[in-house]
């Protein structure tokens, strides 16, 4: 993969290498691009922290340098330093490529990166590693937002605030800093965690699928300072990014907590304006204005797209499950919802929703007939047709999803069937099959 993506250019002698076979090496990648004003500065940083990463257990230290493309001398004054094993793409290919050819070209069980910019300490590093061997942590992050000092502006504070919010929420984790450019990650872990983007949303991805692998995640306080000049990172074009990959990320695991949660924020406004209406239709009004109307509308429209979007999130969890080759997940929230998970309760609330919305409409149709007007009883009418819409929707999902269920798992019932076979068969010494 660094055969097709970058040319090596080591300076010097060759590279640091661990002062025993089996000691636990860090490899540190820096991803630099047009970094001359501070690449020397960040190196002899990390250089510098060697004998504290032996305090905390780790005996070797490599330092490799990713040159992205730089157009100016970043290349040429990260070569000029015998300890760094500098690594060089021809082209720009992003942030995320450059930390993933650092990873490939790297040696060490312990792999770190930082930005070549100086705004994440590499004094931090030993902590950072010490916390991964004690806590057996697969990924610790040096998080600017867990007590440590930081300079961070306060547009990307708040940026930070709501990618923290939402991959907390779809993630089911806390999660103070997804944005961090500053981690140790176990190299065990790096199957788990890829793919990556190449660009500089590479950090909320690796953050989203961290929490849905189960990886054991540690985020240490670290102090952040802002960088001098102007900033990479676009608060708007970035932030949009970072929002919308986290997003698709979280659907590729668990579909039913993202489209759920979306789905049962539209029925419970559909539920608030419907509760609202039958308050009015008790106390007698039987007319609507234009905001009544719209309101009315509104509600129908969002009760069935919120039924549709929550069963949709849960068809996609088995379908996902089936890809994945596991059991699907159980539950909205990763866990079960009052018993089975909510899916699972969809056949008898469908049906007694299509049973209730279709027994609402007999007795209007029945007291129109015996004389009462219209105006007096569309209400109920409309309320017994999304009754009944709904309801065959969630009926139709369950059906849907039941066999889904049972496709994925298939193989389980498969393996259970040939151990209690093997179980129940018993050998009779000296019995011999009938003629």
């Amino acid at each position: 993969m660094v055969a097709q993506n970058a040319s090596l250019a080591t300076a010097g002698v060759e590279p640091a290498r661990a002062e025993h076979s089996g000691a636990t090496m860090l490899s540190v990648v820096i991803p630099a691009l047009n970094e001359e004003g501070g690449i020397a500065d960040i190196v002899c940083r990390v250089e510098a922290v060697r004998p504290a990463l032996a305090s905390a257990g780790v005996e070797g230290l490599e330092i490799i340098v990713v040159d992205d493309g730089s157009r100016d001398r970043t290349a040429e004054i990260a070569s000029s330093y015998s300890f760094v094993r500098l690594v060089r793409h021809p082209v720009n290919q992003g942030y995320g490529a450059a930390i993933k050819t650092g990873f490939g070209c790297a040696r060490g069980e312990l792999l770190a990166f930082l930005d070549a910019d100086g705004t994440y300490p590499p004094e931090a590093l030993p902590d950072l590693c010490r916390v991964a061997m004690r806590e057996q942590a697969d990924v610790v992050v040096g998080s600017r937002r867990s007590g440590g000092a930081s300079e961070m502006p306060p547009v990307r504070r708040l940026g930070n605030f709501m990618w923290s919010s939402l991959l907390s929420t779809v993630g089911n984790r806390r999660v103070a800093d997804p944005a961090s450019g500053m981690r140790v990650v176990r190299r065990s872990a790096l199957r788990r965690l890829y793919p990556l983007p190449d660009g500089l949303n590479f950090t909320p991805v690796m953050s989203t699928r961290s929490a849905y692998e189960d990886l054991r995640v540690v985020e240490l306080p670290i102090h952040y300072r802002e960088r001098v000049g102007r900033s990479k990172l676009s608060v708007v074009r970035d932030g949009t990014r970072f929002l919308k990959t986290i997003l698709w990320t979280a659907l590729e695991y668990n579909p039913a907590r993202v489209l759920g949660l979306v789905g049962i924020g539209a029925m419970g406004v559909a539920a608030a304006v419907a509760l609202a209406m039958v308050v009015l239709r008790l106390q007698g009004v039987t007319q609507l204005g234009t905001w009544g109307v719209f309101s009315l509308f509104t509600a129908l429209v969002l009760a069935v797209m919120g039924v549709s979007i929550f069963s949709l999130g849960a068809t996609f969890n088995y379908l996902v499950s089936l890809q994945r080759g596991e059991v699907a997940r159980q539950g909205l929230f990763g866990r079960p919802i009052f018993g089975p998970s909510l899916d699972h309760h969809f056949g008898w609330i469908g049906l007694a929703a299509m049973v209730g919305g279709a027994g609402l409409g007999a007795a209007s149709l029945a007291l129109s007939a015996s004389g009462w007007e219209v105006s007096r009883l569309w209400f109920w009418l409309l309320a017994s047709a999304s009754a009944i819409l709904v309801g065959l929707q969630l009926v139709v999902s369950w059906i849907l999803m039941r066999v889904l269920e049972s496709l994925s798992a298939r193989d389980a019932r498969i393996g259970d069937d040939l151990a209690r076979s093997a179980a129940d068969s018993v050998s009779v010494p000296g019995a011999s099959p009938d003629p």
